[in-house]
Parts: C-alpha cells; structure tokens; sequence
C-alpha cells in the first residue's frame, strides 16, 4: 500500500503536529497509550544512529482504557506523570499515536496541478468521497507520493484523516500530564517505523521479501504485511493476552492486577502451563494462522506467493513457545520482534530487562524515531 517512507508524512496531522524545526530541542519522546499500559520510550543520536536512552512501562488499572478510548482522562494523565518521573527525562515533548482503526488512510489519484492552492483543493475534493465525515469534523492531511505510474497526468496521494475529537482527546490528556505533543501518528505507521530497525539485522536487509508483523495486544492482534517498505495488507482481529489474564483469575482467584503481574513472571501455581498457558498459546497461534489465510485471499498470491517471515511483537509475544507454537502452525519462520537490536544503548539500560519488554514496545520505539524524520 505505502511506497518508501510515506507512512511517516502521510500521519501528519496538521492541526495537531509541528514539524520540528532546526535549531530546537531535538529530544523527543514516543509515548503509546494502549489498554494496558503506558510506554515511553527515549532516544539519543550516536552520529547519525539511534540510541536507547531509558524507557519505562506504566501499568494502567483495568478499562481505562477501553478499544482506544479513553475512559478516566485524570487517571490516564495520572499515569503518564508517574511514568516520566519514573523515566528521570527532562523532555516534555512527545509524539503520540491514535489507534489504527480511528484513522483513515487510502492512497487516491488526483490530477497534477500548476500550484499547492490548487493540489489541496483537488485533494480535499477527493477526499469527501473517501471519509464519511464532513472535513470540518477532521484532521485531514496529504502527501504526495509522486507521479502515478498507471495515469501519466495525475498524481498518487495518500491522505490520512481522523476525527478531530479523538486527535485532541489523546492531546489534552498529554498536556494534562504537563508533556507537550509535537507529533500525531498512528499506530500502524509507528509500528512500521520500528520495523525499518528489524529490517537492518535480517540479510540484505529484508529486501525482497514478505514479512507478517503482528502486534499482539491485549484485546486485539493487530497484523500487518510488509514487502519493500510498502504495506500491503493491514487487519485486526479481536483476540488477546486479556484472555489468558482472565483464565488465570478464573483458575487461581486472583485480581486482576495480581494475574497480570504472575502472567509477567511466570510465578504461578505448578500445573499452569499444562492447563492454561499452552492451550492459549495454541489458541493464539491459530488466530495468527488464521490472519494470514485472510492475506492470501485477499491480495494477490500470484505477485506476493508467500510470507517469508513472521514477526511477533506485543507483550503476548513473549509467552514461552508462542514462536515455536505459530511455526508449528504456519511453516513459516517466526522470530520474537526486537527494534532494538541493532541499537545502541545506554549504560542505565538492563539488557535481561530489555530483551523481555522489547517487543511490547514497537509502536513507542516508532514514535520515539521520529525525532530522526
């Protein structure tokens, strides 16, 4: 769907986001606010390379947080103060992300025009058909991908639009907490960000070849197909690690607070893994196998035969043999997603702690890229 880097631009909302201007602060923060949690995550250029500075998960109770909307704004803004004093960082910008499935984002063709004026115009023409709101009520922004290889006259464009309501409800509850956002993204093209860093460790470079990125979350699998930085499919699912904290409660009689924490460190009463983890593991693996059956029946298997890779990331990607589960599954090899791999860090990181919250961290890590744009 996307051809090289305009995920990043196509994002840009305009009412929400200031392009960072020479001369000024360079640090920023990339801040995910899922169901669970909030993440932050801080990098430092080493030359022309990232570095991972600090980062830290804030738990959030329980439906805060619910299908992307924000239920208690005080108890998020509560969480994201507590999260960067925990994170010791003296940056009060940040970048954001509105869900996926709360933005719309198409690729159109619109004629070439003579001046900006004019291109907008055509655009936002083109746009009334496309989103089923009136412009007043979104963000709407554009960028040009360059010359349409199927219509000598006209342009390819991918808009992105939101409602303004959700652009400036996640704004507010970071202003709340006393950060300033620079950036609006979303969700899908934060993770595809940080997938560009995965890419880097794969031979030559991932080039040529199909990767399934599935972000596992707690109520929802969020899948996207990646060739040649261009998405080519892009789906979610209603299932996720909540399930499995669920089954525990249900089983051990705990809060859900508690469940989370046992789920995390694996200490739980012996006869867990028989009973509850490895038929989840098995449920989830059929869910992943099941998103790639969609995939093939709905791009073309002739142009893309197969995928070559699978990459799990979210924090349900780090249940034990949750990668062994969806080879078994699929035949296709799966690897645990870290986009810090490659990266550099800092001496306050702890590596052990890292390699577990890694893959948690796509869409935070993505937005914390940015400051790279």
């Amino acid at each position: 769907m996307f051809d090289k880097k305009p995920a990043l631009d196509a994002s840009r909302l305009k009412q929400a986001f200031r392009r960072l201007l020479p001369g000024a602060e360079h640090t920023l923060l990339g801040m995910d606010i899922s169901s669970t949690a909030i993440k932050l995550v801080e990098l430092s250029a080493v030359g022309r390379s990232p570095q991972l500075e600090r980062y830290i998960i804030e738990p959030l109770p329980k439906d805060v947080v619910v299908d992307g909307n924000i239920q208690n704004m005080e108890t998020v803004a509560e969480a994201i103060r507590n999260a960067r004093k925990r994170l010791g960082s003296g940056s009060k910008r940040v970048a954001i992300a509105l869900p996926t499935a709360m933005a719309i984002y198409k690729k159109i063709l619109v004629p070439a025009a003579q001046n900006l004026s004019d291109l907008e115009v055509q655009i936002e023409n083109e746009s009334n058909q496309y989103i089923p709101f009136p412009l007043e009520e979104v963000n709407l922004d554009y960028q040009v991908l360059g010359p349409s290889s199927s219509s000598a006259n006209d342009l390819d464009v991918m808009i992105c639009a939101a409602r303004k309501e959700k652009v400036d409800e996640r704004v507010a509850v970071a202003e709340m907490a006393g950060l300033k956002v620079e950036v609006v993204d979303i969700d899908a093209f934060a993770m595809l960000t940080a997938f560009e860093q995965i890419q880097q460790q794969l031979p030559d470079q991932g080039m040529n070849q199909t990767f399934a990125l599935f972000d596992i979350g707690a109520t929802t699998i969020h899948c996207s197909v990646i060739r040649n930085g261009q998405q080519l499919y892009y789906r979610e699912q209603a299932f996720g690690g909540v399930q499995l904290t669920r089954d525990i409660q249900r089983r051990y009689g705990y809060s859900h607070e508690e469940a989370e924490q046992c789920k995390r460190t694996m200490s739980l009463p012996e006869g867990y893994e028989n009973e509850l983890l490895h038929p989840f593991v098995d449920s989830l693996a059929q869910e992943i196998q099941r998103a790639l059956q969609f995939f093939y029946t709905t791009v073309s298997v002739s142009q893309y035969l197969r995928v070559d890779y699978i990459l799990l990331g979210g924090g349900s990607s780090m249940l034990a043999g949750i990668d062994d589960a969806v080879l078994s599954r699929t035949q296709i090899s799966t690897m645990i997603a870290n986009p810090f791999t490659t990266m550099t860090h800092s001496s306050q990181i702890e590596l052990k702690e890292l390699l577990l919250d890694a893959p948690s961290l796509l869409v935070a890590c993505g937005l914390a890229l940015r400051r790279f744009d």
